[in-house]
């Protein structure tokens, strides 16, 4: 078995493979897990407290895999870890922590200072037995222990993660463990939801394993879409490992027009010319240890630009292009990028195309910036000339659907500006094509970025100002960084993708540089103008996985607590009922713009404009417009779901808003450190006002949240820190490889260079 294939991390977009440590000089036949990498995956475990004396651990029991699924804590850094402590006497004590046992290999984990243990990152049994002991460091003699059983997990995401079938479609499924060798396998299901067992639509066929003492092992299954597909609908194939309550999933988007669409083709080495929408990224951009290649990163080669004189650019973004400022000009760009080759760059083997040299870049570090981008200069015959974007076109015979460039024809190439509730889509490396809606403009946003690929060398925290906001299921994911995103009718460009996370409700959240502002900030570094290589406007095959904030924030089981508030507030929201004002009823109900909170509904004339208050005793509200008849039927909805004819903001409103956001924007990041972006969006309780959309750190969420602000209502998006690298969905980092290390045996500049002399016309 080769140790290649996708590798995604939950959600960051620049994404990243880690190899095994081995002494200089000795390569593996095929691919293991570091003992480096960041910890990732899933499994079950059991911890017996022992004691000396007076000397105690806990806990006394865990659940704990290989990447430490259900561990009970995070470092400052994100990652998950099983916190333990001493007591002596029923006080805290001051112990030294030490781990023995494990694995035969990959060894017993590691315990720092504090009691934070995280378990080898990967396993060569099915499971291991891990000791953590206790040493008083007042008397050595006295100590305490705790013996976890430790199993493998999963390696990283399905791949794919989301694909898009017609009636009889098929895909072939596959899912790593982190396990060389033994005899564990993965189970999978077809279910109605990414955590289910059951349910959904479609087949599946048999699960087929391979298992090597020096490879990780995988598992695949082919996956057949219904003969008869009548509506839209998303179902999922759930993986399971043995007794494991960890779950991965790849969501299946079944769709009445026979669509074909896989990001596997996004990823793979295509034939020159190339066409857009795919891997790649510099042909430096790896991590090193000695002289063996550890880890590398990848994004996507988003699109075409062209200066004033018609020379062509690839364009993606600063840290895909230019590694976060630690390029030099003229460094190779390669296809693929080095995720989706087993860091192998190009000169250490094949594998991988040159289609560029690295131009300019706008820097990270500048307060003058206020984009993410850089250009390289196509090499010739590299790169099709019109701009083809892989699945940007029409549909085929097959169901694939076809490249096309961008659409231009509207603004000449420079790129319209987004609008709230547009739908937008995107071409890019991990999660191919899709579609979803922007969700608030003007967005300030805090950004981390990291100087290598396994962020362990903190680079800097950039804020920008005026960006767009793009929420919507499966829209993007690690390595999409870089893709263009286009407006779905007409494929005019609208923005840079480059920054991501995933909510606690499991909505996909991205940040986009505005198009235009891209062009413009290239063109006034450069002395030049910059426009879009592109065609005539026309209409994308938009895929949209669904799931939506509001109907994420429905699905929402509220507290009792909560639950409390909410019947309180009716009692009180019952006073404003007066049909000749236009509030028809009250009831109890959950709010969309914070999941998990209460709300007052307020049934609403639908003939009426009707003023409301925003909230009834501090509880929320949610304005529903219905008809006296259904309200007193009790037949009105249970909630307001925004569609496509929700009618947007008026320009008033959304200008005040603006105006009201400007004022407290930075103040609210700069007094509460959980608060990492502010922006301007369209209330999901009332959609006749305008909210603050408000990030905030999963990790930090301050015990209030107040639902007004400023005089707008507020929304709080629940995620984790914007990394461009990558991002902790669910705790543990996932973005592992399973490729072998390799010493560097080409010149890291010696390539592009010479390349880069060779189209100045000069000799190499």
């Amino acid at each position: 078995m080769e140790g290649q294939g996708p590798v995604s991390n939950p959600v960051g977009q620049r994404d990243r493979v880690h190899l095994l440590r081995q002494r200089p000089g000795r390569l593996l036949a095929s691919a293991m897990l570091p003992a480096l990498i960041a910890l990732a995956g899933c499994g079950g475990a059991l911890v017996n407290g022992s004691s000396s004396g007076s000397l105690s651990i806990s806990p006394g029991t865990a659940t704990i895999d290989a990447n430490c699924t259900g561990c009970n804590t995070t470092t400052a850094s994100g990652g998950l870890v099983e916190q333990f402590s001493a007591t002596l006497s029923g006080g805290t004590a001051k112990v030294n922590w030490t781990v023995s046992g494990g694995d035969a290999k990959s060894g017993p984990g590691t315990i720092n200072s504090s009691g934070q243990y995280a378990p080898p990152t990967y396993l060569t049994a099915n499971s291991v037995q891990v000791t953590v002991t206790a040493e008083l460091a007042s008397n050595p003699s006295t100590t305490a222990s705790a013996t976890l059983t430790v199993t493998p997990g999963f390696l990283q995401p399905l791949t794919p993660q989301n694909v898009a079938l017609g009636a009889n479609g098929t895909v072939t499924i596959t899912g790593y463990i982190a396990e060389a060798g033994g005899t564990t396998g993965i189970n999978y299901a077809v279910a109605s939801s990414s955590t289910g067992s059951s349910g959904g639509q479609g087949s599946l066929g048999s699960s087929i394993c391979a298992r090597s003492s020096n490879a990780f092992t995988y598992c695949t299954v082919t996956y057949t879409a219904p003969a008869s597909i009548t509506a839209a609908a998303s179902t999922y194939v759930v993986a399971t490992i043995g007794t494991s309550t960890s779950k991965e999933a790849t969501k299946i988007l079944l769709n009445t027009e026979g669509i074909s669409s896989n990001p596997a083709g996004h990823q793979k080495e295509l034939t020159t010319p190339i066409l857009l929408g795919s891997s790649g990224g510099n042909n430096n951009d790896y991590d090193t240890k000695g002289n063996q290649i550890v880890d590398c990163c990848g994004g996507t080669l988003g699109s075409l630009i062209q200066n004033s004189g018609g020379t062509q650019y690839l364009l993606s973004c600063n840290h895909v292009l230019a590694r976060s400022d630690q390029a030099s000009v003229g460094e190779m760009i390669v296809q693929p990028g080095l995720i989706d080759n087993n860091c192998t760059p190009y000169g250490d083997g094949s594998g991988t195309t040159p289609v560029g040299v690295l131009t300019a870049w706008l820097p990270l570090s500048s307060n003058a910036t206020n984009v993410d981008a850089a250009i390289a200069q196509v090499d010739s015959g590299a790169v099709k000339t019109s701009g083809d974007i892989l699945e940007l076109g029409t549909l085929q015979g097959n169901g694939t659907l076809a490249a096309a460039p961008p659409g231009i024809s509207s603004t000449g190439g420079k790129g319209e500006p987004g609008s709230l509730n547009l739908v937008v889509a995107k071409s890019g490396r991990t999660t191919g094509l899709t579609c979803a809606s922007i969700s608030a403009l003007n967005l300030n946003v805090k950004v981390d970025y990291y100087k290598n690929c396994d962020e362990t060398t903190p680079y800097l925290t950039k804020t920008y100002t005026n960006q767009i906001a793009i929420e919507g299921s499966e829209f993007s994911d690690a390595g999409d960084s870089g893709s263009l995103v286009v407006d779905a009718s007409n494929a005019e460009p609208v923005g840079l993708f480059f920054a991501g996370s995933v909510t606690n409700t499991g909505v996909s959240e991205g940040v986009a540089n505005p198009a235009p502002t891209v062009l413009a900030e290239l063109g006034s570094q450069q002395g030049t103008t910059y426009t879009f290589v592109g065609t005539a406007d026309h209409p994308v095959s938009c895929l949209n996985y669904g799931a939506a904030t509001g109907t994420a924030a429905q699905s929402t089981t509220l507290s009792g607590p909560q639950l409390e508030l909410a019947q309180q507030a009716v009692g009180q929201a019952r006073m404003l009922i007066n049909p000749t004002m236009g509030i028809l009823g009250v009831a109890a109900g959950k709010s969309s713009d914070r999941a998990g909170e209460a709300a007052v509904i307020l049934y609403v004339d639908q003939s009426m404009k009707v003023s409301v208050p925003q909230t009834v005793s501090g509880v929320r509200t949610q304005v529903i417009p219905t008809t006296s008849r259904a309200v007193s039927a009790g037949a009105a909805p249970q909630s307001a779901v925004r569609s496509s004819a929700t009618a947007p903001l008026t320009s008033a409103v959304f200008n005040q808003a603006v105006t009201a956001k400007e004022q407290v924007a930075q103040s609210l990041m700069q007094q509460n450190p959980a608060y990492f972006g502010v922006g301007v969006g369209q209330s999901l309780d009332n959609p006749d006002e305008a909210s603050l959309v408000i990030y905030v750190d999963r990790r930090q969420v301050p015990a209030t949240l107040p639902p007004i602000v400023n005089g707008l209502r507020a929304r709080y998006v629940i995620m984790d820190r914007l990394h461009v690298t990558r991002s902790y969905l669910q705790g543990p980092v996932r973005s592992t490889g399973h490729c072998m290390a390799h010493p560097v045996t080409h010149q890291a500049n010696g390539l592009g260079v010479p390349l880069l002399r060779r189209q100045l016309g000069l000799q190499p």
